[in-house]
């Protein structure tokens, strides 16, 4: 019986669980990722409706809003830039109706005081983004009154540009 008994510890020693000792290593992963600055820009139009020379506009400009909505990255300022159109003589801006034009303007303020252009003094500052939300930015249109053209329907391509 001891024989049979001794067996049985030599085969309940080997198959006992002891823990093994086990090893490791260790490594930084280094992540990345680079944000680039970027803007778009959309536009709606200046729609002034009907220029009345003989009555309504005769005397009194003919006022009109159209908007220019950018979207940048957050922290992103830039300047927008609206041309002269297709049809302008010099800095004055021009819808055409064949050969005939009715001078308008576009500005940065509701007053229509300061004309908005495409250069370095005349175009307009935006501040460095917040967010990802588009920003809505009016665009105030006059046709001064007392202009003597004909019926007809007058259009110019004015340009936006956003440079960031």
């Amino acid at each position: 019986m001891r024989h049979h008994t001794v067996v049985l510890g030599l085969v309940a020693s080997l198959y006992s669980p002891e823990p093994a000792a086990s090893q490791a290593s260790s490594a930084s992963l280094t992540v990345s990722a680079n944000v680039v600055k970027n803007c778009t820009i959309s536009t709606t139009p200046i729609n002034f409706g009907s220029y009345d020379p003989v009555e309504a506009n005769a005397t009194r400009a003919l006022d009109g809003l159209g908007t220019i909505v950018v979207t940048c990255t957050q922290g992103t300022s830039g300047h927008i830039g609206l041309s002269q159109g297709s049809n302008a003589v010099g800095s004055v801006r021009r819808m055409e109706d064949g050969s005939q034009y009715l001078v308008y303007e576009i500005y940065k303020d509701p007053g229509r005081t300061q004309p908005w252009g495409n250069g370095f003094s005349d175009n307009l500052d935006v501040p460095g983004a917040p967010n990802l939300d588009p920003r809505t930015i009016t665009a105030y249109g006059r046709v001064p009154a007392g202009q003597d053209v004909r019926v007809g329907q007058y259009l110019d391509v004015v340009i936006a540009t956003v440079n960031f």
